[in-house]
């Protein structure tokens, strides 16, 4: 665990970290708040020539029996927020041994530089474990001129870590473990009884009773029955209504169309979209924002037994819309749809927005950072990439491809869920889109399925769950007028 605090001065510390500016004419060491001694401060101008590159870049410098023992130089690159978030990973990987640090803010340093540092410091600090042990503890001061100026940018920070941290264990956790009532039951003791929050939780008498077609299907083929879990923030006075939809496949085997073991060893995120949506929706109300934001996660378990759902049912979603599948392992739009058509039926959405690991073909078009999104908003599209941008992830816009959706076509049913005739991505989109009513210029749906997880550590990544878009909500939902 890290632990930030805002400081106007500090004794002396054994590690401190130097943030340097590199404009065009280089790096060149900043005014700062932190009373460094002359000795170290001329030892660290030696260091500039070295510290040419992109922002993140670090230069270690140990000075045995002197104060500070560990002075660190950092890139901070032009000064804008990203160079910011990259020095304050960089930072955090840098003194991953040392348990209390200093950093040495520029005197004129912006509160956005301040919460992008403390955000790339906290997200490259995550690790993941179930291991029974204490988690370290890691007291970090950083030291500004005016620590009241930069307030509210550390608790955003705060905020925004702690929601993605949120939603990477969510993603992390073993699939033993982490099945459709116990994620449930996660999102139940997050809200506990905090003030504009609640939660329901549908069980598998009222998916039935209620028409939940698509995520029973899904459910069918485990001991683990599915939940439908409904997570709304709404304060007070709130006009804006958001709703966001993720994928909450808790496992995926495939179903009866099964996965090969190399296809199912990481299946354990593809819930990723799920615990986006509920940790940004409670990342809103850490944050106070004036929108009312609903989560929607329909939770399923796809597994393969004598009760599983085959290739060729026709499954009823909510709402009467029926769709023929000839492939299981295409489930998450299934229970998307029931959950989209839901939002549409009861919610009254002024936006939708829906987050899934849906296909791989997101992967082969755009590869491991950069998720597809689809709407038919140029004004929303952009505002979601730009925050995107602005909180570090990206998205790339794709086609609704008009020529794609005589693929849907079925000859037993309304729709025909997964076509195989390539646009794998496109042609889901197409699909989710059948059930979003008249919202549709005001809808997006977002595959994410690549950029849900990392194979190794960088920057502000841990090697694992990523929990991407959650920075990207967040971003986005503040920026949303209040009426």
């Amino acid at each position: 665990m890290t632990a930030i605090r805002l400081a106007a001065e500090s004794g002396a510390a054994r590690a401190v970290a130097l943030a340097v500016y590199a404009p065009d004419g280089g790096p060149v060491l900043p005014l700062i708040a932190y009373d460094l001694p002359e000795d170290a401060r001329a030892e660290a101008a030696e260091l500039l020539g070295d510290l040419d590159g992109d922002a993140g870049v670090t230069r270690a410098l140990r000075r045995p029996l002197r104060t500070p023992e560990h002075l660190l130089l950092v890139n901070a690159g032009s000064g804008d927020e990203s160079g910011w978030r990259a020095a304050g990973a960089a930072v955090s990987r840098a003194f991953a041994d040392e348990m209390s640090i200093t950093i040495a803010m520029p005197a004129d340093v912006s509160p956005e530089a301040v919460r992008g540092f403390s955000e790339g410091l906290l997200l490259a600090a995550y690790r993941f474990s179930m291991r029974d042990e204490p988690a370290a503890e890691r007291d970090v001061t950083v030291v500004v001129g005016d620590p009241e100026r930069y307030t509210e940018a550390l608790a955003t920070a705060r905020a925004t870590a702690d929601a993605t941290r949120l939603a990477r264990d969510l993603t992390n956790t073993p699939s033993s473990l982490k099945n459709p009532a116990w994620f449930a039951d996660q999102v139940v003791g997050a809200v506990g009884g905090r003030p504009g929050l609640s939660v329901t939780v549908r069980e598998p008498e009222q998916l039935a009773s209620e028409g939940f077609g698509g995520i029973l299907a899904v459910g069918a083929g485990s001991a683990s029955p599915p939940r439908f879990v409904e997570l709304s923030w709404h304060p007070e006075g709130a006009v804006t209504h958001v709703v966001l939809v993720g994928k909450g496949i808790t496992f995926d085997t495939g179903g009866i169309s099964i996965k090969p073991v190399d296809g199912m060893k990481l299946m354990r995120k593809d819930m990723g979209g799920a615990a986006s949506v509920i940790a940004a929706t409670l990342g809103a109300a850490a944050l106070d924002l004036p929108v009312r934001v609903t989560a929607l996660a329909p939770l399923a378990e796809n597994l393969l037994s004598g009760s599983a759902f085959r290739p060729g049912d026709i499954v009823r979603h909510y709402g009467g819309v029926t769709s023929e599948t000839t492939n299981s392992d295409a489930e998450g739009r299934l229970v998307l749809a029931d959950a989209l058509a839901y939002a549409i039926e009861h919610l009254s959405p002024d936006l939708l927005i829906d987050l899934a690991t849906l296909t791989g073909a997101n992967a082969v078009a755009l590869g491991k950072r950069t998720a597809a999104l689809y709407s038919e908003s140029d004004e929303l599209a952009a505002a979601l990439i730009g925050a995107a941008e602005e909180a570090g992830e990206q998205a790339w816009r794709m086609p609704l491809a008009a020529d794609y959706v005589e693929y849907l076509g079925s000859d037993v049913a309304d729709l025909y869920s997964a076509p195989d005739r390539g646009a794998g991505s496109v042609t889901a989109a197409l699909f989710l889109r059948e059930f979003v009513g008249d919202l549709r210029d005001r809808w997006v749906h977002v595959d994410m399925s690549a950029p849900s997880w990392s194979d190794s550590a960088d920057g502000v990544l841990a090697k694992g769950a990523t929990g991407w878009g959650v920075r990207t909500l967040m971003r986005w939902l503040a920026t949303l007028p209040a009426a």
